[in-house]
């Protein structure tokens, strides 16, 4: 059986105020789509908005799955952007970064589509 002409990213490390995905280190937060990462200006749960994530949610109305990493450690998602979100028909799955790049790498081995919004941690 012949590999994909475009295998799946897979989050290899984050900390460090970036991250390693496919074998490329980014700095900072990131998007990860279906065929590439680049860089996202967020740096806080404040700097989350469903603009932010537009990239991402045009996607996700086509049934794909969005995760949205929220930093070093649980924070609800506000209410404003759960209903913003909401309205464009996406459920964004929100856990901790660690948890969301952990996520991220299982929900890809198991061949589903899934996207990522990332914010660095230390």
């Amino acid at each position: 059986m012949a590999a994909p002409a475009n295998p799946p990213q897979q989050i290899q490390a984050y900390r460090g105020g970036g991250f390693r995905v496919s074998g490329e280190r980014f700095e900072g937060s990131v998007l990860i789509g279906a065929d590439r990462t680049t860089a996202w200006p967020a740096k806080t749960v404040d700097d989350i908005s469903a603009a932010a994530l537009a990239a991402l949610v045009a996607e996700a109305a086509q049934g794909v799955i969005v995760m949205v990493g929220c930093g070093r450690s649980f924070q609800p998602m506000p209410r404003a952007l759960r209903q913003e979100l909401a309205a464009a028909g996406v459920h964004a799955e929100w856990m901790d970064t660690g948890a969301a790049c952990r996520t991220f790498n299982l929900l890809v081995s198991e061949g589903r589509e899934v996207r990522a919004a990332l914010l660095a941690v230390e």
